[in-house]
């Protein structure tokens, strides 16, 4: 397979608006990326702008407030996945085909029940939930992220272990939690956590750093396979080092931090 043959849904409903950079992220890396509109997964369009979930190898949720974020954040969304083409969303993880959630796109795939996966593949019901930020607010900054995972997950297999990378975050309700007590015990045997927010000494990170309280500092997961990744900051919006906070104070390449976990995925599927 070449880069050029890889097809990438990105799917959006009203709502989202981090597609254009999704998109753009996997144009980058060579693939073939394609912003779908669910209703188009679900035959509820013309015959002629109809797709099927199984025509991609790829399956990619963007950020944004699906729906408004009403109820919860990305429930609506989830709720009509679910739905609709839920058996069709199962058989694309069993398959291991890579999906990946950002900040919304997370939240979506924890309602959906796809992560944290423990016990099954996609859940009937979510087993954890991203809650709002200690501070009760929205967080918009820079933050700093720390490859933890032992290999697993297709998304950072080019992303050296205990590498800091810069991806921003933006959101309101980033805070994972579930409640089994052993939550974060069993990711961590598990090999599913993939990147924690650390200071800017690459330690523990506190407020804002830790921009929403998660234990552990948890800012993304993947599911028992690896194939799945959701995480709260966004690596599409550091494709270049132009989008980075610190653009003018000289870089040895003009390579953002965020494009490697794109081209990381393409990587594991050539």
């Amino acid at each position: 397979m070449k880069a050029g043959d890889v097809k990438v849904c990105v799917l959006r409903i009203e709502g989202t608006n981090c597609e254009d950079e999704m998109y753009q992220a996997f144009k980058m890396v060579g693939a073939d990326p394609e912003k779908v509109h669910l209703k188009q997964l679900t035959g509820q369009v013309s015959d002629s702008l109809k797709r099927d979930i199984e025509d991609y190898d790829i399956l990619a949720f963007p950020g944004g407030f699906s729906a408004g974020d009403y109820v919860r954040a990305g429930a609506i969304f989830a709720a009509r996945i679910r739905s609709a083409i839920g058996p069709q969303i199962r058989k694309f993880v069993e398959s291991e085909k890579p999906v990946l959630g950002v900040c919304n796109g997370f939240q979506i795939l924890v309602e959906l029940g796809l992560l944290p996966g423990l016990d099954d593949v996609m859940s009937n019901e979510p087993t954890a939930a991203l809650y709002t930020n200690d501070s009760a607010r929205f967080e918009c900054r820079p933050t700093l992220l720390r490859n933890d995972n032992r290999g697993k997950c297709i998304f950072t297999s080019e992303v050296p272990k205990g590498k800091v990378l810069m991806i921003p975050s933006a959101h309101a309700e980033g805070k994972l939690l579930s409640m089994d007590p052993k939550f974060v015990d069993r990711l961590e045997e598990n090999d599913q956590i993939v990147f924690r927010y650390v200071g800017e000494d690459g330690k523990d990170a506190q407020y804002p750093w830790n921009p929403n309280g998660s234990p552990s500092d948890i800012a993304g997961i993947c599911n028992p396979a690896g194939n799945v990744l959701g995480m709260m900051p966004h690596p599409e919006r550091v494709l270049t080092r132009f989008t980075h906070p610190d653009w003018t104070r000289g870089y040895e390449s003009e390579e953002g931090d965020g494009l490697v976990v794109f081209r990381s995925v393409m990587k594991k599927l050539l």
